[in-house]
């Protein structure tokens, strides 16, 4: 049973952090949660044998000293120090019985199981999510036109910005790839080419919304129509010819000169490749040394204030409240404050209705089979939509697991009490040792952007090419990243009598000038209808 049961929560791991990215990503996100997951577990194990609370302590403080280090150096690290954490916490506070390889190794299973189901619809749709989400970025871009001379051609515009963003990091695999085998993937090479041809559509959409003129509808549909030539998902286009996307665009939408690229750029899709568009995706900034060692040295203190308590109201068996802990207290996956509401809302949801399960089927063994089935298909929803209702459904299934496991105590009040407490101790030290973390960076990420943005409009007109390809790339990346993360820290508490500066406003004047930027570049320097990187837009 012990070894059905560990990898029952290696499986329930895995599906929280499976997502809809690419199959090779996934790949890679869920190998590291496997193997932190086992490695986590074991030295848990380990401390958990010796006998020795100490011993316990030690390996919670350090598993998360370490977690820490890593996480906020990039998505697969971040989940990869989680599930170490999540790991130790688990083999330090459950007790079984066996070989110590046993437990890990069904943990993993249980992972390499979900990897498994995860990824093996890449056998018969293998570029499907790659094309999805490049035709979101050719929609993003026939609604941003359509809504030029509006007032709401900048959001339209930040939409397809994070749209082409998004493509750019799903594609990044596939860019890599085809590198490598020197691109021997026909499939392969048409959705790089309706890349490149989406950072061009970028720049052309960014210099409409900078000139501000309201557009016709045919000009409006012209991304459409180059979906429809490029993407696999779209019809033939080998025997088409050429469209004459010119004859639906009225003269004196052709008087401009990003329409007139515009109508070029669609008339060409599918029959030359852009062999002029740099798709190298600029390096993100991530928080430095101090901040990453600030965060580890804050996350072990509240896992080891969490077992302390644990210890005290609990005695063995006392895991739940450092596990929660180290689901909390990511601030790399979201505002804090919010993210330890939702767990908790989650939780009390969660233990109404396995309570509510057990008073109807008095743990029948197939009632509690179907319990987890649901519960299981209720946290994979949440995962990929909501943090509270992907609580829920993990809260339940712990559950049946625990007392599959023998500990068959009342723990529904407990569960709740101990969720209450881990999120209290990460909001505590959150927001009194740490209270402008989130503002910290969200002006770090604004003053970034801004220095990228300078550099993109000094330089930008008498660079190469390529050059402007990387300055508008690293430009357009930041400001997303910059707003990004001033909405996080509005999400955030403050202390009393304290105000943030107002960066959107200065976010939103820096787009301006890039748009404006590209609208004068577009229309001054003949040949430059190759346009910029794929976060350009």
């Amino acid at each position: 049973m012990v070894p059905a049961v560990f990898a029952g929560i290696g499986a329930l791991w895995g599906v929280g952090q499976d997502g809809s990215s690419p199959y090779r990503l996934r790949m890679r996100r869920l190998s590291a949660v496997g193997l932190a997951s086992a490695l986590g577990l074991l030295a848990g194990e380990f401390a958990l044998r010796s006998g020795h609370t100490a011993a316990v302590a030690g390996c919670l403080v350090s598993t998360a000293l370490v977690g820490g280090l890593i996480s906020l150096r990039g998505p697969v690290l971040s989940v990869t120090g989680m599930q170490l954490l999540l790991g130790a916490t688990v083999g330090s506070g459950i007790a079984v019985s066996g070989p110590w390889w046993q437990a890990p190794l069904a943990l993993l299973s249980g992972v390499l199981l979900v990897t498994f189901l995860s990824t093996s619809p890449w056998l018969w749709r293998r570029h499907r999510i790659e094309s999805d989400h490049l035709h979101a970025v050719y929609r993003a871009a026939a609604q941003a036109l359509a809504a030029v001379g509006t007032p709401h051609a900048e959001a339209a515009r930040r939409s397809m910005t994070l749209a082409l963003n998004d493509a750019h990091d799903v594609m990044a695999p596939e860019l890599a790839a085809a590198t490598r085998r020197r691109a021997e993937d026909p499939d392969a090479l048409r959705l790089i080419d309706a890349l490149r041809l989406a950072v061009r559509l970028g720049e052309v959409v960014s210099a409409l919304v900078g000139e501000g003129r309201p557009l016709s509808p045919g000009v409006a549909d012209l991304p459409l129509k180059m979906a429809e030539r490029l993407l696999p998902a779209g019809r033939s286009t080998t025997d088409q010819g050429l469209l004459r996307a010119e004859k639906s665009v009225p003269e004196r939408d052709l008087r401009s000169p990003a329409v007139r690229t515009l109508v070029e750029l669609c008339e060409t899709a599918g029959t030359e490749a852009a062999t002029d568009v740099v798709l190298s995706a600029p390096v993100r900034p991530r928080p430095g040394r101090t901040v990453r060692l600030r965060y580890a040295v804050l996350l072990s203190g509240c896992v080891l204030v969490a077992y302390i308590s644990a210890v005290l109201l609990h005695g063995p068996r006392g895991y739940w409240l450092p596990m929660t802990v180290a689901f909390i207290y990511k601030p790399d996956f979201g505002p804090v404050l919010r993210r330890a509401v939702h767990r908790c809302v989650g939780t009390v949801v969660g233990v109404a209705a396995i309570g509510a399960v057990a008073l109807l089927t008095g743990n029948a063994p197939y009632a509690l089979i179907g319990t987890v089935a649901a519960f299981g298909a209720l946290m994979a929803v949440g995962v990929r939509h909501h943090y509270a209702v992907a609580t829920t459904g993990l809260t339940g299934i712990v559950f049946v697991l625990v007392d599959l496991l023998g500990d068959h105590r009342t723990l529904y009040g407990t569960r709740i009490l101990d969720t209450t407490l881990a999120a209290a101790i990460v909001l505590v030290a959150n927001f009194l040792v740490w209270p402008d973390s989130a503002g910290s960076w969200a002006a770090a990420q604004t003053e970034a952007a801004l220095i990228a943005v300078r550099r993109y409009r000094d330089l930008a007109p008498s660079a190469t090419s390529a050059q402007r390809q990387t300055l508008r790339r690293a430009a357009y990346r930041r400001l997303a990243d910059a707003r990004r993360a001033a909405a996080q820290a509005r999400a955030e508490p403050l202390p009393p009598k304290r105000t943030l500066p107002d960066w959107e406003a200065t976010i939103t004047a820096a787009e301006q000038v890039c748009d404006a930027v590209t609208a004068e570049i577009l229309a001054t320097a003949p040949g430059t209808t190759g346009g910029h990187a794929p976060d350009s837009a």
